[in-house]
């Protein structure tokens, strides 16, 4: 069954932020800004894209949507980083309403639309364990009588961490955060048009069955200066830095290396 990753990497879509802005222009001039897609440049070496790489199942794909204006300087930047990641395909769009681009995004990727696939959303500062796509399918194939007759199923992990990076290493704290971004997953019946970005993410049990298997920590949400969702109240988490036990837990289930996110934001 194909598996498909969407992540929207600074993308100035019409809507799709919490940070709001008066024209487009405005969008990109805060999205591009250089201090900003630095530490996502950053968030999306040490801690996104281990853990694609790293996956014990690599039969995924990943897309990554810019901007068709996005600087060319820093399109190399991106292209560089994902070298060595053969999922990763990058594509070019021009300033639209989020939804309905990212659902165009989808579908266009589906190899055989007939058949069912799954589908998930990554944004680029956070990692999900280096089992997510092998534990995905898996759940998928043991929920067999669930998917029958469904258009979709969503498939939630909700155990993870919280964490922030910087020239200090990593500081983070353990949290069950249900339908999270990260770790959340849909299937999709052969034959249908829907995805995962026809809902909101903590909307998703409206609409259809959600398996949720709060076992093993299998998500990483980053805290840092640009998060969108982050804006205005958000809760605040308590983070400490990790001790040789929680570095080792980071290294063999998220692929991150406190050494290399000390090295990434020294640089």
């Amino acid at each position: 069954m194909q598996a498909i990753g969407l992540c929207r990497f600074s993308y100035p879509a019409l809507g799709g932020f919490q940070v709001g802005h008066d024209t487009t222009e405005e969008r990109i001039a805060y999205l591009y800004d250089d201090a900003r897609l630095e530490e996502r440049f950053r968030l999306l070496e040490a801690v996104a894209l281990p853990c694609l790489k790293a996956q014990s199942d690599p039969d995924f794909s990943m897309i990554f949507v810019i901007g068709d204006q996005f600087p060319d300087h820093h399109a190399r930047r991106l292209e560089s980083l994902l070298a060595d990641l053969p999922q990763a395909v990058i594509h070019r769009e021009p300033p639209r309403q989020h939804r309905e681009v990212m659902k165009e995004v989808l579908n266009a990727a589906r190899i055989n639309p007939k058949e069912p696939c799954l589908q998930f959303r990554y944004d680029d500062d956070d990692a999900v364990s280096v089992d997510f796509i092998a534990r995905l399918r898996r759940t998928v194939e043991n929920s067999a009588g669930l998917l029958t007759g469904q258009r979709s199923v969503a498939f939630d992990w909700p155990k993870g961490y919280i964490a922030e990076f910087g020239q200090g290493g990593i500081r983070a704290a353990e949290v069950f955060r249900p339908l999270n971004v990260a770790a959340l997953a849909m299937y999709v019946k052969g034959g249908s048009p829907v995805t995962i970005m026809n809902f909101a993410h903590e909307k998703l049990p409206r609409f259809m069955p959600c398996v949720s298997l709060p076992d093993a920590a299998m998500f990483l949400r980053s805290h840092n200066g640009s998060n969108d969702s982050r804006q205005g109240l958000a809760r605040h988490v308590e983070v400490a830095p990790l001790d040789a036990e929680g570095e080792a837990l980071f290294r063999e289930r998220f692929a991150i290396d406190n050494d290399q996110v000390r090295r990434v934001f020294s640089a």
